[in-house]
């Protein structure tokens, strides 16, 4: 198979660079044939993003970068190819003979300026892939920006993503084609230079708010709760929540609780911001609320957060995110709660994030947010299933079986109530960890998927704060997480609960840890 590329001579990009495109492990030749210019770009936008390049990536090479050609321009052929992608709004040759015409669109018009323009709108858009030989939609996704940066930043997102769609139709696999809006931005395109303009006083500000805080202070939320909970409400109203209290230098985030050898523990990331690498670490909890101090339950040479926790065998089992790691480890507890040994590796040589376990028709499924070295952290759900909980791990036929901000990172435990699967899911449409959803999962097997997104939550009087992006509950405890802002001069001032939220109840809890590296949790 050879594969063909149709861009614009005079907008060439880096990330059009390549001889090869990987399908399924294997490197597909790519040849480019640039083409005249189907219309300009708003004049000064490679100075713009020139500017971009030094001052919000400190010099570093970026997928949106002007490529120079030093090769004469390549006149479009036809025959040459087995598939054609179209990234220009050329029109399609009539005499193509390539037995698949891809055309990649952006809220639903082609070429650069078409998602230049949903950028400048407010926000990124909503990728179609198309075959122009029947005009079919054969796939669909809408990505999350937490690692871009500027204008240039979301146009390397955007085209990271559209490569990732392009590469799973290459593949063979079939694809589920979900229901995604396009956004309807703020109503008001910016000119680049305003964005650029605007991006750079941002990221400013953001540099100014870290000098200050620590970004971003995670913390979590509990609570005893005897009638219907988050997953029968569809809100976070009923008993108040309270704040587990931490020593302000670090973090708590990812709850998981579990009742186990009858003692109720919490697990949970624990991150020292000052060398910024998280482990694992444990409270236990009683009638009352916490006992005793924080346990540092589990240290790698790298960072690990959401403590995913599943009984099988008659064992403890956890699967802590390693993803920075590049694998998915099963460790075994061997005293509870404070010593684990790892037991197996259950996936390797990919970055899964928030791996979530549930089993169905006999079946184990591992979810989980799957990064292919490029784009966003949250948009792109992965699934994998075998019988037996060490595997082996089988890939669902559709990988990524869903590529949308909103709706694919897992954010807490699988739930059956009356018969019906729930996961809870993180909603990233306006941010790394700005909300939850709660889907139905309607569909579920090793080829399909089908989920429903019936409930969203957001931060409010229920629960103050800027995030929230973990639910669980063992018995009638439920936690949650979220985030505040924490001044850097008062973390080490005080450990009293007047670190949390005013009017909120808050238990203070001793700690102790020791790690260093760096996080692989998105930075917000």
């Amino acid at each position: 198979m050879i594969i063909e590329f149709r861009c614009e001579r005079e907008h060439a990009r880096q990330w059009m660079c390549r001889e090869t495109l990987s399908i399924d492990g294997r490197d597909v030749p790519v040849q480019i044939v640039w083409t005249a210019t189907a219309e300009q770009r708003p004049a000064g936008l490679d100075a713009l993003f020139e500017l971009e390049r030094m001052v919000l990536r400190r010099g570093k090479q970026g997928g949106a970068d002007r490529l120079k050609i030093i090769s004469e321009p390549t006149q479009a052929r036809t025959g040459a190819a087995d598939v054609i992608v179209d990234f220009t709004r050329n029109p399609r040759h009539p005499d193509c003979s390539a037995r698949l015409y891809l055309r990649p669109f952006f809220n639903g018009a082609a070429g650069e300026n078409a998602a230049l323009t949903a950028i400048l709108a407010g926000d990124l858009p909503v990728i179609e892939i198309v075959n122009e030989l029947d005009g079919s939609v054969l796939d669909r996704g809408h990505p999350s920006g937490e690692i871009a940066a500027g204008l240039s930043g979301a146009l390397e997102t955007v085209m990271a993503r559209t490569l990732t769609m392009v590469t799973a139709i290459l593949s063979g696999r079939p694809r589920i084609l979900p229901q995604i809006a396009r956004p309807a931005g703020d109503g008001m395109r910016r000119r680049p230079g305003e964005y650029v303009v605007r991006g750079l006083a941002v990221s400013i500000a953001k540099e100014i708010y870290r000098l200050c805080c620590y970004a971003p202070h995670w913390h979590v939320g509990w609570r005893h709760n005897g009638s219907a909970g988050v997953w029968e409400t569809g809100d976070l109203s009923g008993p108040g929540w309270n704040v587990l209290a931490d020593p302000g230098h670090r973090f708590y985030a990812d709850p998981f609780p579990i009742t186990w050898q009858g003692r109720t523990f919490v697990f949970f990331e624990d991150l020292d911001h000052r060398v910024g690498k998280g482990i694992i670490s444990a409270i236990e909890f009683g009638d009352a609320g916490p006992v005793g101090e924080v346990v540092p339950v589990l240290e790698e040479p790298w960072h690990l957060s959401y403590p995913f926790l599943i009984e099988d065998g008659g064992e403890l089992w956890m699967i802590p995110e390693s993803s920075t790691h590049g694998d998915v480890a099963l460790y075994k507890c061997v005293r509870f709660p404070d010593k684990w040994e790892r037991h197996a590796t259950l996936l390797s040589g990919l970055e899964l994030a928030d791996v979530t376990i549930t089993r169905h028709n006999g079946m184990n499924y591992l979810f989980g947010a799957w990064r292919d070295g490029t784009g966003g952290y949250s948009d792109s759900l992965a699934i994998f299933y075998a019988e037996h909980l060490l595997g082996p791990w089988l890939p669902h036929a559709s990988n990524p079986v869903l590529i949308d901000r909103a709706s694919a990172r897992p954010a807490g435990n699988f739930v059956t109530i009356n018969e019906r699967l729930w996961r809870p899911v993180q909603d990233c449409a306006d941010g790394y960890g700005a909300g939850l959803g709660l889907a139905e999962v309607v569909e579920l097997s090793s080829t399909t998927f089908r989920q429903i997104v019936r409930h969203s939550l957001r931060p409010g009087p229920a629960w103050p704060g800027r995030k929230l992006h973990t639910l669980n509950r063992c018995g009638q405890l439920e936690v949650i997480d979220g985030s505040r802002v924490q001044p850097k001069v008062q973390a080490f001032a005080s450990q009293s609960p007047s670190a949390g939220f005013a009017g909120e109840r808050t238990q203070r809890a001793g700690t102790r840890a020791s790690s260093a590296g760096t996080s692989g949790r998105p930075m917000n």
